[in-house]
């Protein structure tokens, strides 16, 4: 059996301790850099194209699990214990607390369809943050979700796929988000956000060359070496405007190589690295986040080197001072990720624990001291449209606090160590013991993806045999001491394809996915705690926040949006939106087009009747989009019929007469090309009317109850209640 256990939460270039530090713990490891960096009033020569011409800054930011709604009604949610944010969105613009994630929802897959628009079969990474493919041994080989833009798929063993990380539905490199703002003459600067700065340690030598000072460095392997490099150029990069002299050679800016980008994409430099950018865009080094501390990676040994900290030391104070700065210094659009504030040293914290409580505290003072700083560089609301969310919701596994009345704010709350963490089950061993000896590979998981040695096809009975056994697991939990179901839903090939989780590169798909109850986490090859007998366990301190499954609490999260066309409409919780309506929604704003047809749609919901030129009744339009969303996105009314009914139709037959499965799977895929289909019509559409990429949208500025969207709303309601049937047994 090919058992693997890689449960990568975030990313890791390499383990390494991170932190901020004091300027004077730092003077012996680093010789003094000189900055260079002046602050511009204005970026010259960005051409954004918004309605009045008012917004000159874009400032997108990524939480990593940071919740708006309450995981114990007691205890204030994260953001409503960050009211400097908070009152900011909710004052100023919309909050959509019913946005929602696609599927898997992981970090890596939540980012890259926030910045493609577009589900993870179309940028090819619905299973993350790390994901399996077949090699030519049949067997399935672990690889890397977070890599940069244009590199191929590896995987840890070496095994190289030939083929990009990220494919379009036609194999190839999906268009990079940055190129729409340099085009348009924009600078556009990311901090830790996945996939679009330099990922690890061997990008340094595919971007300055072989035999480059730079790749003489990071081939020093030891954990200082890799500290240095990590601190010196991963997670930090600014995509230039043509000509743009902050990326020019004599700053160390080299070609920002996308040889498969639409139109080409040549005569664009990009600096990649702390190393490079801080100089450009800090008046001061060492670089200081925004509580005057050192940023810096630190070694296992305790070296502290100035630079990037690592993923996992993107903090509040650290990212939001990366932004301010490039903000300030030439670089107008901004994306950038923040870390959790439910962990201590990766150690999950319960809802209101005194250290969870001062990691929120230390969030909503960096973004006091952000958005005061933004204000006196005439930053703001009124001419920046700032985007924020978060990639996911959790899971708290754990018991309830040991002292119930406690609000975490006045009364801080306690847990019994012991009880929070996740439950861990053995899945490889509790298949053995029910006589499944068929090899397969697991990418460990609350939803655990399953891949059958050798490929085989979803009717294959070795495939069969293994989904009724998975589907039939009963555990206890040692939470709460109740025996029941391991699986919550299933997905198999046919209903995967349905939660668009089915990519170009057919070597990628699981024979099946397991969405657990959402205790509980799928291994193989062993448990993170315990004896080698156990099979079911609670493993104190190890991922007590659990996300990636499918369940409303984790697959809804929230979008909050302020700047110029942007409605005040406080918190909504009636707009049904995903993570592709961001990327839509944002172009559409600031006036600029991708190269490409998004998932997504513009949310006409919550802008302004004037922010964005609408070709057609906009009413019908925005109805239109509504029921869009429930046909098409993963989580939609759609894909939660098409998981019903596969796990009830692969808990169906057996080796002798599978013909109820037989006739499921038949069924959703016709369902599925229609669901395509009228999708398709539907998302052509609404891009025409809010983008004039067509010179008829199909509807008309004075009807209402236009022809096209009128049959296009029949039709996709058919198809749902079609779905509906299906899941019910009809």
């Amino acid at each position: 059996m090919n058992s693997v256990r890689t449960r990568l939460r975030r990313r890791l270039v390499r383990v390494v301790a991170v932190a901020v530090l004091p300027a004077a713990s730092l003077a012996f490891c680093s010789a003094p850099l000189t900055a260079q960096a002046s602050r511009p009033a204005e970026p010259s020569g960005c051409q954004l194209n918004s309605a009045g011409g008012t917004i000159k800054h874009v400032i997108q930011l990524q939480f990593d699990n940071v919740h708006f709604r309450r995981d114990n009604p007691n205890v204030p949610s994260d953001i409503e214990q960050m009211p400097n944010l908070y009152n900011f969105l909710l004052g100023n613009g919309t909050v959509l607390n019913n946005h929602h994630t696609p599927l898997i929802s992981h970090t890596g897959t939540d980012i890259l369809t926030t910045l493609t628009g577009v589900y993870p079969d179309r940028h090819g990474q619905p299973v993350s943050n790390t994901f399996m493919f077949y090699g030519g041994d049949g067997i399935a080989h672990t690889a890397l979700s977070f890599a940069y833009w244009t590199d191929l798929a590896q995987a840890f063993d070496g095994t190289a796929e030939g083929k990009y990380n990220l494919v379009d539905a036609q194999g190839n490199n999906p268009p990079a988000p940055w190129v729409p703002y340099t085009r348009a003459g924009c600078n556009f600067g990311a901090v830790g956000t996945a996939n679009i700065e330099l990922e690890r340690i061997a990008n340094v030598a595919t971007v300055y060359g072989p035999g480059s000072p730079e790749a003489i460095q990071a081939a020093d392997t030891s954990d200082n070496g890799q500290a240095k490099t990590t601190a010196d150029f991963i997670g930090v990069a600014v995509h230039c405007a043509k000509d743009a002299s902050l990326c020019a050679a004599a700053n160390r800016g080299v070609a920002d190589a996308l040889p498969a980008e639409p139109g080409g994409y040549t005569g664009f430099n990009g600096l990649f690295g702390h190393k490079y950018v801080a100089p450009k865009i800090s008046a001061s080094l060492p670089m200081r986040d925004l509580d005057g501390n050192v940023i810096a990676n630190v070694a296992p040994d305790g070296t502290p080197y100035p630079g990037f900290p690592g993923f996992n030391g993107t903090s509040a104070a650290v990212s939001l001072a990366y932004v301010a700065a490039m903000q300030e210094h030439g670089v107008p659009i901004t994306t950038a990720y923040i870390s959790a504030v439910h962990e201590k040293a990766d150690t999950g914290l319960g809802p209101g624990d005194p250290v969870y409580e001062q990691n929120l505290r230390a969030y909503d003072e960096a973004f006091g001291k952000f958005f005061a700083r933004l204000a006196s560089d005439g930053i703001n609301k009124s001419n920046t449209l700032f985007v924020v969310t978060a990639d996911e919701n959790d899971h708290f596994v754990g018991v309830s606090p040991s002292n119930p009345g406690c609000n975490g704010v006045v009364v801080t709350c306690t847990y019994d160590p012991t009880k929070l963490g996740s439950v861990e089950v053995a899945v490889d061993t509790l298949l053995q013991q029910q006589g499944i000896t068929t090899g397969f590979g697991l990418k460990g998981d609350s939803a655990p993806d399953y891949y059958v040695d050798g490929n085989p096809g979803p009717n294959d009975p070795k495939v069969r045999q293994m989904e009724r056994a998975v589907v039939n697991l009963m555990v206890k939990n040692p939470l709460t001491g109740k025996t029941e179901r391991l699986t919550d839903l299933m997905a198999d090939r046919t209903a995967l394809r349905a939660l668009h989780m089915v990519t170009s590169d057919p070597l990628r798909t699981p024979s099946f996915t397991q969405f657990n109850e959402p205790d509980y986490e799928g291994v193989a090859g062993g448990l993170d705690c315990g004896t080698p007998s156990d099979t079911v366990i609670q493993c104190p301190g190890v991922e007590t926040w659990h996300h990636g499954d499918i369940q409303p609490q984790i697959t809804t999260t929230w979008l909050g949006l302020v700047g110029p066309g942007v409605s005040h409409l406080g918190v909504n919780d009636q707009v049904w939106s995903d993570h592709t309506d961001t990327r839509p929604t944002t172009l559409a704003l600031v006036g600029l087009r991708d190269d490409y047809r998004r998932d997504g749609r513009v949310l006409l919901d919550i802008l302004e009747r004037d922010a964005v030129k609408v070709r057609g009744n906009r009413e019908a339009l925005i109805e239109l989009g509504h029921v869009y969303k429930q046909l098409d996105a993963a989580v939609g009314a759609f894909g939660m019929s098409a998981a019903k009914a596969a796990t009830a139709a692969v808990d169906s037959g057996s080796a002798a007469d599978d013909s109820r499965y037989q006739t499921f799977a038949s069924r959703l895929t016709a369902l599925t090309n229609d669901r395509d289909t009228v999708a398709l019509q539907i998302s052509r559409l609404l891009e025409s009317a809010t983008s004039g990429r067509n010179e008829d949208a199909g509807v008309r500025a004075q009807r209402r109850d236009d022809g096209s969207v009128s049959r296009l709303i029949r039709e996709a309601r058919s198809i749902l209640a079609r779905a509906t049937n299906l899941a019910s047994g009809d």
